[in-house]
C-alpha cells in the first residue's frame, strides 16, 4: 500500500466526531487510488472519536493528537506531519466518493501549473439524506480569479492542493476564526492557478454539531470584521480574539441546531425545491427560536411558487 512513501495525504481534523467519523474513514479507505495516508488530527475530542478511529486496522491511517485548539491549529499541526506532497482536505463528517483521490491526483499531475483543485459537492442532512448539489461559482482559473473577495471559491473539504504552496503562505491563519480556508485562498490565489472540477467528488454533511452556521445568524460585528479582513488580506490577533469571543457566544447547542434547521429549509427552497421538507425544517427552527422573525417569513415564503422564491432571493441578496 506504499504507506512509507504516500503520494497523497488525506488530512482530516476531528473534534467529537464519533457519530460520523467511521463512515468518513471507510469512504477514504475504499478509494480506487490506494497510495495515500489518512492523517487524522484528534483535536482534543472528549467523546469516542479516538475509539472509533482505532477500530480500523489499516496501516494507511495515522493518528496524531493535540489538545483542543480549533480546526486551523489542527490543520497546521497536520500539515507539519504530512508526508505526501499533495494534500486532500476532508472533514470527519463527510463522505468521499470512490474516485475522488484518483481524479484529483491525475488532474494535478497532468496539469502541474495548478496548485489547488476543488469540485462540486452533494450536500446531505445530518441523517445522510440528499439535499442538493452545489456547483462552485467559478470553475476555470479565470472565473475564480474574478470572484469577489467575499465569495469563498471552494468547498474546503473538496480541495486537493500542493502542500508546499500552503506552507509557503504560512499555512492556515489561526486568527481567521471559522473562515481560515477562505482567508487562505484570498492570499494564495493572487499567485497561483486553481480550478473547480464540475463533477461531484464528495458528500458534505450539514449537521448541528458542525462549526459552520448560516452567515445570516452571525452578528453584524462578526460579519464586518470577517469581510474587512478578507478584503485587506490581513487579520490581527486582536481581531481574531474578537471573532472568537463573538462566535463562542453563538455556539450553544440551541443556536447551532436552530441555524442548522433554518439552513436546510433555505436549501430545500432555493436549491432543491421541496417546500414540504422546507416547512418541516422551519417548524423545528421556530420551535427552538420563536422570537426570530426571519424564521416565520421563510415559513410563509415556502408557500410561494418556485419562480417567485428564486426572484425574491435575487432581489434581496
Amino acid at each position: 500500500m506504499h504507506t512509507n512513501d504516500p503520494k497523497v495525504t488525506v488530512l482530516m481534523p476531528a473534534y467529537n466526531a464519533a457519530k460520523y467519523i467511521g463512515e468518513a474513514i471507510a469512504s477514504v479507505l475504499e478509494q480506487s487510488f490506494a497510495n495515500f495516508e489518512l492523517l487524522i488530527v484528534n483535536d482534543g475530542s472528549t467523546d469516542d472519536t479516538e475509539k472509533v478511529i482505532r477500530s480500523f486496522n489499516d496501516p494507511r491511517i495515522v493518528l496524531i493528537d493535540q489538545e483542543n485548539k480549533g480546526i486551523a491549529a489542527a490543520l497546521n499541526f497536520g500539515l507539519a506531519h504530512a508526508r505526501a506532497p499533495y494534500i486532500a482536505r476532508f472533514d470527519a463528517d463527510d463522505i468521499c466518493l470512490p474516485n475522488r483521490l484518483k481524479i484529483q491526483y491525475h488532474f494535478i499531475t497532468a496539469y502541474p501549473e495548478y496548485s489547488i483543485i476543488g469540485s462540486a459537492v452533494d450536500y446531505m442532512d445530518a441523517d445522510g439524506h440528499f439535499i442538493f448539489t452545489h456547483h462552485p461559482e467559478g470553475h476555470l482559473n479565470e472565473e475564480i480569479q474574478q470572484l469577489k473577495y467575499s465569495v469563498c471559491p471552494f468547498i474546503h473539504s473538496s480541495v486537493f492542493y500542493k502542500k508546499e504552496v500552503v506552507l509557503n503562505n504560512g499555512g492556515y491563519n489561526e486568527h481567521a476564526y471559522t473562515y481560515e480556508d477562505h482567508f487562505l485562498w484570498v492570499n494564495i490565489l493572487k499567485n497561483e492557478k486553481a480550478c473547480n472540477l464540475s463533477q461531484t467528488l464528495i458528500r458534505v454533511r450539514l449537521n448541528p454539531e458542525s462549526i459552520t452556521i448560516d452567515e445570516k445568524w452571525r452578528t453584524r460585528k462578526f460579519r464586518s470584521i470577517k469581510y474587512n479582513t478578507l478584503k485587506n488580506r490581513v487579520i490581527t490577533a486582536a481581531e481574531g480574539d474578537e471573532l472568537y469571543q463573538i462566535g463562542g457566544k453563538q455556539y450553544s447547542p440551541k443556536i447551532k441546531e436552530g441555524a442548522y434547521y433554518a439552513l436546510c429549509a433555505k436549501k430545500y427552497l432555493l436549491n432543491n425545491y421541496q417546500p414540504e421538507r422546507a416547512r418541516i425544517n422551519m417548524v423545528m427552527a421556530i420551535n427552538l427560536h420563536p422570537l426570530r422573525l426571519d424564521n416565520y417569513l421563510l415559513y410563509l415564503v415556502s408557500y410561494c411558487p418556485e419562480r417567485f422564491i428564486n426572484w425574491l432571493h435575487k432581489v434581496t441578496s
